[in-house]
Parts: structure tokens; sequence; C-alpha cells
């Protein structure tokens, strides 16, 4: 991938606030939107097998739909960056990310006036669980064909496998043992937040999460922007 310095520089940063904005959409759609996760399909999956064996709080309905949505955006995300080569990766990928921040939008926008106590009643977290879905998939394709180390966005099992086989205690040299740890500061500071906030407001949360994935989004096309100038 041809990157100039700026560009490499500003993508780090990027992925990890976009990894702080998983941990805020998981925790709107775990402690608000019936047990289920938009953004973390490993855990989405178990949750639907649990469901599946009839576990109470848990639904396969919602499972399905974050699910189904998720894949439908990880398509749609894979239709923009198939046009991508290795020099317009990064520009392709911003395309991407601009579909999850519409996504994330139409999903902060969906939210408002959204009362959990209503929520076995209603047709609105269904909507709110496919949008953030749909937005989680879009990134995810993305992310995936840009393939920067140890910032996958979503997923830190590999990231903590990482850190600790690659440790001097394992023999190992610790490679990007600071992108490693920031990646998972970035997703628990996002949980965190997301946790605190949606007591308030499920809403604020989600249109927090939509402004920071615009930001990263911005700053990503700014550096390509200039980039494609020089």
């Amino acid at each position: 991938m041809a990157n100039s310095p700026t560009t490499e520089k500003v993508i780090p940063y990027a992925l990890l606030g976009m990894t702080a904005v998983t941990g805020l959409v998981d925790a709107v759609s775990f402690l608000s939107l019936g047990r289920v996760f938009t953004a973390n399909m490993t855990g989405n999956i178990v949750l639907l097998a649990f469901a599946t064996a009839r576990v109470s709080g848990l639904s396969i309905a919602r499972s399905l739909t974050a699910l189904l949505a998720f894949l439908v955006g990880a398509i749609l995300g894979g239709r923009v960056m198939a046009r991508a080569n290795a020099d317009s990766q990064i520009r392709f990928a911003v395309q991407a990310f601009l579909l999850e921040v519409a996504f994330l939008f139409a999903a902060s926008f969906c939210s408002i006036g959204y009362r959990g106590d209503l929520r076995e009643h209603s047709f609105q977290p269904f909507a709110l669980i496919a949008l953030t879905a749909l937005a989680m998939g879009t990134r995810n394709a993305a992310v995936r064909k840009l393939a920067i180390p140890d910032l996958t966005t979503t997923v830190l099992t590999l990231t903590i496998t990482g850190i600790g086989a690659d440790s001097s205690l394992a023999n190992g040299n610790n490679p990007r043992l600071a992108r490693r740890v920031a990646s998972i500061a970035a997703m628990f500071l996002g949980a965190a937040l997301g946790a605190v906030v949606i007591h308030y407001s499920i809403s604020a949360a989600l249109w927090l999460a939509t402004a920071i994935s615009a930001v990263c989004s911005a700053a990503l096309f700014r550096s390509a922007l200039t980039s494609d100038k020089r």
C-alpha cells in the first residue's frame, strides 16, 4: 500500500478512534438493545448459540438481525474496496468509512426517544441493531482490506495474544507493543464511556460514536487529499 508519510501517521490514530467507536456501539447494543453485539460478531455468534439453547434474556431474532445486517454491511464495504488498487486504498476506504458514518447517523436519528422499557413491544431496537451492524460491517470490510497490523478496530483476541506470544517472556521482541496496548485501551475507554453515557441518553452515545467516526474519516480524507496533491 503506497501512502505518503503523513497518511502513514494518520491511519493508526484514525483506526484507534474507530476502535473506541466499537466500544461505544457495543455498549449501546449490549446494554440497551437486548444483550446483543452489533460490532463484535464473535461474541454475537456465541450469544446466538446461547439464545438458541433458550438462555433467558437473549433473543435469536436480535442476534440474527445483527449478524445478517453486519454481513450486508461487509458486502457493501467489500464492493467499495474491490475497486481499489495499492495506490487508492485509502481513498476507497474513506468512502466505506463515510458509509459507516451515514449508517451511524441514521441510527442516532432513529434512537431519539428510545425507551428500553418498551423494547419488547417496539420495532425501534431492531432498526438500531440493523443500522449499527450495517455500519460496523461496512467498516470492517475496509479495515480488513487495509490490513494494518494490530488495528482491526473490532477484534482484540489476536492483539492480546500477540502481546503475550511476542513478549520478552516468550523470547519475543515486543513488536508494536504500544499500538497493541493503545488498541485495547481505546476499546476499553469507548465501552466504558458508552456505559456511562447511555444512563443519560442512548441517542447521545450514538451521536458521539457518529461524531468520532466522522472526525476519523475526515482526517483520513484530508491526509489522502494532501498525498494526491503531492
